[in-house]
């Protein structure tokens, strides 16, 4: 019985596989991320690997790798060129094997191209290196003439952004080898190898990442461990020790009961202040966030051309690899990106010093965060959950919601604060016209239907009782016989406020006080008595 032919092109197929997806390191962007922005993962200079070989606009830069190989093989005399040819098509096979991607370039092209760009990286690290040193210029094989890519300013940043792109890379035992082979005896050290690549992409990094030491970081590293470039930058550009090991044990939360945070104006009105913190430290890193006493902490985060092609590249490897637990720099972006959902948002943090913007418009940043989180999954944990609970737990308490209402509200701009201080302030002025009318009322005699009547039986009780010492009411009745013998008097006293007159006749009040002394007997001693002297 005849093979179904399609029997037979499925068995070729596998038979062409020589690794299983779990192998591979070097991948392929997701459609869904790449659909975002298909430009922040293709190098816009030059072409390292096979996924983005050969394009019309990175020809140009082959002659600069060819460049660099020259100048090498002048240096090393000794080493014939078939030599590293040789030991690159022992790898070769293995260095296929780690992209997940198709590679269209045979054989003979896919060593070419390792040798030329591992020599390219090498060299481009090598001179680096002394340039640091301040030592390039006095290497007449490495130095010497006119490099534009050291000597024109926005060439080297330009590489390292390349470098760092996820399609764009080499097995790094391919780069090791070729550093090993070329390096001068007893010199080639892995560790001031790796200090040297940190160094190298440190500048174009948005923040600066946990770094006690650079030879102390790569400790962690054996050197056939490294997957690549980006593997490299990822496992360096981390949180502080302290934040990952309080990550491990307190952070279990599965990121479907996550308690996400409202934007920063938000929760600025909730009384949660922002404060940027410097990461001057050793131990100090971008992600290292902290809410403590109702200020949330941060470090500043330089926004800039290369930013977003960084974040997006990070953020693609930390979806494509299996063997990542701490996902730090999706959930890192996905922080900001509750943080920052309006250009006020953006402006209060740029203000505070925790976003340093130099795309210029506030509104960039907004969209850049929104998009840099389309078509990404959170993992099964969240770093800044126990940050997000804290901020939670502090805007939900009942002060703290009315005082958002109440910012939200009547404090949403500075014509309203102005309104509500004005109408704080004519309140408080109606309280002490109260209070003094209050006080006047009560520092004044009231004359009324009731008035004779009252001091009638107060005088007659302080006449008939013997052991009162003091008979103010009998004294002070006398004191105003003595002021108003007239309704002239009384007339006075009125317009002064002193007497307030319910009985409609100025009169009525002089004889009222005539009649009230009537067999009136004054004490032993008159109460107003130091009037009456003065």
């Amino acid at each position: 019985m005849a093979s179904d032919p399609i029997v037979l092109d499925l068995e070729e197929e596998l038979r062409c596989l020589t690794s299983t997806p779990s192998q591979f390191s070097i991948f392929r962007v997701p459609q869904v991320l790449r659909n975002v922005n298909e430009k922040a993962y293709a190098p816009r200079l030059l072409s390292i690997g096979p996924y983005h070989h050969g394009k019309d606009q990175l020809l140009d830069f082959e002659k600069y790798k060819m460049s660099y190989l020259q100048r090498l093989l002048e240096r090393r005399l000794d080493i014939p060129l078939s030599c590293y040819f040789a030991v690159m098509r022992e790898l070769e096979e293995t260095a296929k094997n780690c992209y997940g991607g198709s590679i269209s370039l045979n054989q003979d092209e896919f060593v070419k191209m390792m040798i030329l760009d591992g020599f390219f990286i090498v060299e481009v690290f090598r001179k680096f290196r002394l340039e640091m040193e301040g030592r390039r210029h006095n290497d007449p094989a490495l130095g010497q003439g006119n490099d534009p890519i050291f000597e024109l300013s926005w060439m080297l940043p330009s590489i390292a952004q390349d470098m760092i792109l996820l399609e764009n890379q080499l097995p790094f035992f391919v780069i090791w080898k070729l550093f090993s082979m070329t390096e001068l005896p007893n010199s080639a050290s892995d560790k001031s190898f790796l200090v040297t690549i940190l160094r190298f992409f440190n500048g174009i990094l948005p923040g600066k990442g946990c770094r006690r030491d650079d030879v102390y970081r790569v400790n962690n590293y054996r050197i056939n461990e490294i997957k690549h470039l980006v593997h490299l930058i990822h496992g360096n550009w981390l949180p502080s020790p302290a934040g990952v090991v309080a990550y491990e044990l307190h952070n279990g939360t599965n990121n479907s009961h996550c308690n996400f945070i409202c934007s920063a104006t938000e929760i600025q009105e909730a009384g949660i202040e922002f404060q940027k913190v410097e990461v001057d430290k050793d131990d100090d890193s971008l992600f290292d966030i902290k809410f403590e006493n109702g200020v949330m902490k941060m470090p500043s985060l330089e926004i800039g051309d290369a930013t977003e092609t960084i974040f997006r590249n990070l953020i693609a490897y930390e979806q494509c690899s299996q063997d990542i637990n701490l996902k730090h720099v999706i959930d890192y972006v996905k922080f900001l990106n509750c943080l920052i959902k309006s250009s006020k948002d953006a402006e209060l943090l740029r203000r505070c010093g925790i976003i340093d913007n130099l795309l210029g418009d506030d509104e960039v940043i907004v969209t850049l965060l929104n998009k840099l989180c389309e078509g990404v999954v959170l993992g099964e944990r969240f770093y800044y959950q126990k940050v997000f609970n804290k901020v939670v737990l502090h805007c939900s308490r009942r002060r703290n919601k009315w005082m958002a209402k109440l910012r939200h509200n009547y404090f949403n701009n500075p014509w309203a604060i102005i309104s509500f201080l004005a109408a704080v302030l004519l309140l408080l002025l109606t309280f002490v016209q109260t209070l003094f009318s209050v006080l006047s009322y009560y520092h004044r005699c009231l004359f009324g239907d009731a008035t004779e009547t009252i001091f009638r039986n107060l005088i007659a009780y302080e006449q008939c009782s013997q052991d009162l010492n003091l008979k103010h009411v009998i004294d002070y009745v006398e004191f105003l016989n003595c002021l108003i013998n007239s309704s002239k008097d009384a007339e006075l006293l009125r317009r002064c406020g002193i007497i307030e007159n319910l009985l409609g006749d100025d009169e009525a009040i002089a004889t009222l006080l005539k009649k009230l002394c009537d067999g009136v007997v004054l004490g032993e001693k008159f109460f107003t008595g130091r009037f009456s002297t003065k």
